[in-house]
């Protein structure tokens, strides 16, 4: 049995207030590539297909575009979950009707949810799908009053399933959660605070493979059994130099696996670069910290998505708009400036106990990162002496 995972599209994403539908409609033209080229028995999407519960026109557009390829173009079967940001109801609508087609859509955990089950050469594999399982619809749906935490609602799903549908032969759980040990990202959505919405990787001791979403990295833990596929695309800076992929999944006769992760090319790279206005103006800077370093990362092109940070010790005007006419896609300003302790002004005191030369010097500590010189404290005093004597005189 072959099948392509694959989760978190996120159709519809604002990123920096720019609309991602374009560059998401790129990569999953890829992916319908990838799955009719490695011919794969099936598709799997495990959760958020949509960045929120109530899509753009655009982004329901681009799903439909997808799954008619899959479908209707290569005759593949689809299974898809829902997932913490995706209104389950609306994904799942007209599920019974679609499942005849090959679209398998799940959006609400359900008692009598039935398994998906596809055969190859070897015999069935058994498809066990569960929606994002948010305790208090477990408690709910199940009758399960012991779902306390997204631990315990993992562990009443896959009891249910298996009870209600025994396990027989090779399996995979498809779901969305966050496994322990998990290595997150900016971009996701926290299922709870703390600790609390993680859950243990044994719940999916009983399957051949735990095809997952939710983590935005491509992932996998217990030995690649429990994997990950990652975002469809970058959500968020602290993913710069990171690949997305999609995993094409092999299982064999004794239920054994194999993975091969698949590289999507984004339609623009998202990128940090670092120097003075001036420098990044004329072509120059560097990659910022954590950032790729060599190859096509080395040299941003012009078209990609930036986030500029400026080592420029003074302000600077309209640097946003300056380096758009480079670069048209600046998504973000950082400015790298060294930490400063000014001494003069600290979150403990009063700051109506300090003069104006206090104050101005603790200012200009966070703005610049160093303290100001004996002629820029002159230049603030005078201006400071004028305008307190201006306020003292009385209009004619």
């Amino acid at each position: 049995m072959r099948f392509l995972h694959t989760a978190d599209w996120h159709l519809g994403r604002l990123f920096h207030q720019v609309h991602l539908t374009e560059d998401q409609d790129h990569v999953l033209r890829q992916l319908v590539e990838v799955a009719r080229d490695a011919r794969v028995d099936a598709v799997v999407v495990a959760g958020d297909v949509y960045d929120r519960a109530v899509p753009p026109p655009e982004a329901v557009r681009l799903l439909d575009d997808v799954l008619a390829e899959l479908l209707l173009g290569l005759k593949m079967p689809v299974i898809v979950a829902a997932g913490n940001h995706d209104s389950p109801e609306r994904l799942a609508f007209g599920s019974r009707i679609v499942s005849a087609q090959g679209l398998h859509l799940f959006g609400l955990p359900a008692p009598d949810s039935r398994p998906v089950v596809f055969a190859d050469a070897n015999g069935p594999v058994t498809f066990y799908v569960s929606p994002y399982a948010e305790p208090a619809l477990v408690r709910e749906r199940l009758a399960r009053p012991d779902a306390e935490d997204h631990d315990s609602a993992m562990s009443a799903v896959i009891s249910s399933m298996l009870a209600a549908h025994p396990r027989d032969g090779r399996a995979v759980f498809v779901g969305h959660a966050f496994v322990q040990g998990g290595t997150g990202s900016d971009s996701e959505r926290p299922l709870s605070v703390g600790g609390a919405g993680t859950v243990s990787a044994s719940h999916f001791a009983p399957f051949c493979y735990a095809a997952l979403g939710h983590l935005h990295r491509p992932q996998a833990m217990a030995d690649g059994g429990i994997r990950y596929a990652g975002a469809l695309l970058k959500y968020s800076f602290d993913e710069v130099g990171q690949d997305r992929s999609v995993t094409i999944v092999d299982i064999d006769a004794s239920g054994r696996f194999s993975v091969e992760a698949v590289v999507l090319r984004p339609r623009r790279e998202l990128r940090r670069i670092e120097g003075t206005l001036e420098e990044l103006l004329n072509g120059g800077g560097s990659p910022a910290p954590g950032s790729p370093a060599s190859g096509r990362d080395q040299v941003p092109s012009r078209d990609d998505y930036i986030v500029a940070r400026l080592t420029d010790p003074r302000p600077v005007l309209d640097p946003i708009g300056r380096l758009r006419k480079i670069y048209p896609n600046v998504l973000c300003i950082e400015r790298a400036l060294p930490s400063f302790q000014p001494g003069e002004l600290q979150p403990s005191r009063d700051r109506r106990q300090l003069d104006h030369d206090q104050l101005f010097a603790g200012f200009f500590g966070e703005m610049t990162g160093q303290p100001p010189r004996d002629d820029e404290k002159d230049v603030f005093l005078s201006v400071a002496a004028a305008v307190a004597g201006r306020d003292r005189e009385v209009p004619a």
